[in-house]
């Protein structure tokens, strides 16, 4: 039995966060090849619920991996450190009140009101600024954190967190990752489940939360607009996302 992994941005939805046709009808045969079609993603289980029913996806790893579900069931659950979410958010505050945003699986919250960063950072995911609650993260499993810092503040950070890692996604944001979190660490809690051979895994991304994936999967897969750091990790480099990158993927696979 073979199993598929795509990220999401940048993979499977295009620049403009639409699913190209031929990325559909893809997926649409792998299933009925008998693949197990599943998500890897940075996003949170709310974030892609559309994509989900839209491609019947049942089974994904979210969070960068802190987040996991087979077949509708969860399996894994891997939350940040309370007390250093709590030490991160104090610093970041007293540092120009740079702002972060806290998730649970069903929802997130910010810990400002309104801030530039967090509206554009959010804004080229889709997604509105979330509602302000800046002591969200207490008595609550927050399984990922947002950091609303540009490169040259990010290492303030760096370096002063033991149970964090920090993986920068955007100009503005950085995802706050508990250590050793990543989506190759999701996807072998979900192989040790369901019995899957490493032979047997593919994998299709494209940003840097990609790099341990592709090179733990039995066949990593970057995509044509990946970063070039990126592509160095991949067994194969396909087509960019526009140009039916998916497709010509699995084709050069044959895997439909």
């Amino acid at each position: 039995m073979k199993i598929v992994f795509f990220d999401i941005d940048g993979t499977l939805l295009d620049d403009e966060k639409k699913l190209p046709a031929s990325t559909k009808a893809a997926i649409k045969e792998l299933q009925e090849n008998g693949t197990f079609v599943a998500i890897a993603t940075g996003r949170a289980p709310f974030m892609f619920d559309y994509i989900r029913e839209e491609l019947d996806i049942d089974t994904f790893v979210s969070y960068n991996g802190q987040y996991v579900v087979f077949e509708n069931q969860v399996i894994y659950r891997n939350p940040l450190s309370e007390s250093q979410l709590g030490q991160l958010h104090k610093e970041a505050a007293n540092h120009n009140n740079t702002p972060m945003v806290f998730m649970t699986e069903k929802t997130m919250k910010a810990s400002v009101q309104h801030h530039e960063r967090i509206e554009t950072a959010m804004g080229s995911l889709h997604f509105p600024h979330p509602e302000k609650d800046e002591t969200f993260y207490l008595g609550r499993e927050i399984y990922q954190s947002l950091l609303f810092c540009k490169e040259e503040e990010q290492k303030l950070y760096d370096g002063q967190y033991d149970k964090f890692r920090f993986i920068r996604w955007h100009d503005d944001c950085i995802d706050v990752l508990p250590k050793g979190g990543s989506k190759a660490e999701g996807i072998r809690v979900l192989m040790d489940k369901a019995g899957f051979k490493l032979e047997d895994v593919y994998a299709f991304g494209d940003g840097l939360n990609d790099v341990e994936m592709l090179e733990t999967a039995g066949h990593g897969i970057a995509m044509g607009n990946a970063v070039d750091e990126v592509k160095k990790y991949a067994d194969y480099v396909t087509d960019h996302v526009a140009a039916d990158g998916i497709y010509n993927g699995l084709k050069y696979f044959e895997l439909i």
